[in-house]
């Protein structure tokens, strides 16, 4: 694991990074484009920010416009402008794309704005911190070992200055974070709730060695179809694969489909893809067998996730990895959540390498089962 050591900032906490964009008062560019930008343009709004431009990385600039302004090339940018602000309106998990950002970084006044995956969420400001600041220290203080903890407060530093330091300081090779699972049981059997494209089914393959039964439930029509065919690939593995979304409870809903990770139950989202109705399911009445692992990365639904699965949980007491980026308060709330609701388990928090805070999973491994 890389990491440095950090701890939460200070409480009261007095300024954040959007009150160090009204007092730097630069011209603010925006690198990039699409949902990301549109997003922060209303943010910036709220502050009676504006944007001056907008670019792409050099060879991407194909003259189109954004907003009724050019996209230009970064290029452009540095011979336009004496001293400015830059902003990142995408986010990546690829070392080649993270290596630029990484150089831009190092030579011009980069942020990286932190906004929810999931919805019109509250944003993690300075506000929302000191208003949260008791939930969050508990949520910190559960975790069980210096990496989490590191993690924890490197994302929350992350958040409130939107500084890329804190994104490279404390993050997990995937490797690491299998090995961490896998220090519980021999995991025979498991379910993947938001399996998207089969891609992390797969990593279970060849990461559980004993695996023999899978149940892999994706919403998302067309990645449910790729989901199958990655299913076709895994050789003598048992998998059930359920075109459904996980939640509290059963019935059917409208559903935002893109064909990517950003598919989720349209009440929890503000991208804007076609809607279809697709089936609520829960695990509990889904799954009747012993389970071993359950992995929930279901966008911004992980909460209802896991109120539908309450009794295969007690039952069984599964290893449980559950994504805590999707809204400002996952990090904190779902960690006080399952800490007070399950007894007898340790919590750990990992994060992969990523631009910005997103793959961030709070880990639960039943104490009596640790090897």
């Amino acid at each position: 694991m890389a990491y440095k050591n950090y701890t939460l900032p200070d409480y009261p906490c007095t300024s954040d990074m959007w009150d160090n964009l009204i007092s730097e008062n630069l011209p603010i560019v925006v690198y990039g484009m699409g949902n990301g930008a549109d997003k922060l343009i209303t943010r910036l709004e709220k502050y009676g920010l504006c944007v001056s431009d907008f670019f792409a990385s050099d060879g991407f600039v194909r003259g189109h416009c954004f907003h009724g302004k050019r996209v230009k090339s970064f290029s452009e940018i540095k011979q336009e402008y004496d001293d400015f602000i830059i902003l990142l309106s995408f986010a990546s998990n690829r070392p080649d794309v993270i290596d630029l950002i990484k150089s831009i970084d190092d030579k011009y006044r980069l942020f990286i704005p932190d906004m929810p995956v999931a919805g019109e969420e509250e944003y993690f400001d300075r506000e929302f911190y000191n208003a949260n600041y008791l939930q969050i220290k508990s949520a910190y203080d559960r975790l069980c070992d210096t990496d989490s903890k590191n993690a924890f407060a490197a994302i929350v530093n992350y958040k409130l200055t939107g500084k890329m330091e804190y994104l490279l300081g404390a993050y997990s090779e995937k490797e690491e974070v299998y090995s961490l699972i896998n220090e519980s049981r021999n995991i025979s059997s498991i379910i993947d709730a938001g399996a998207y494209n089969g891609d992390t089914l797969k990593e279970a393959t060849e990461f559980f060695p004993h695996l023999s039964k899978a149940f892999a439930i994706e919403a998302d029509v067309k990645n449910y179809k790729r989901l199958l065919r990655t299913v076709e690939t895994l050789g003598k593995i048992d998998v059930t694969a359920i075109n459904g979304a996980v939640w509290c409870e059963e019935g059917t809903t409208a559903f935002s489909t893109s064909g990517n990770r950003n598919s989720s139950v349209s009440s929890t989202t503000s991208y804007q893809h076609k809607t279809v109705e697709i089936p609520l399911i829960t695990i509990d009445n889904t799954v009747s067998q012993e389970i071993d692992y359950i992995k929930y990365d279901v966008e911004g639904a992980e909460y209802e996730a896991l109120i539908g699965s309450d009794e295969i949980i007690k039952k069984y007491r599964p290893v449980i990895l559950v994504s805590v980026y999707h809204r400002s308060k996952d990090l904190f709330f779902l960690t006080n959540y399952l800490a007070k609701k399950y007894n007898g388990y340790d919590f750990y928090l990992r994060r992969l390498l990523s631009v910005p805070a997103w793959e961030a999973d709070l880990i639960m491994i039943p104490k009596d089962l640790k090897k």
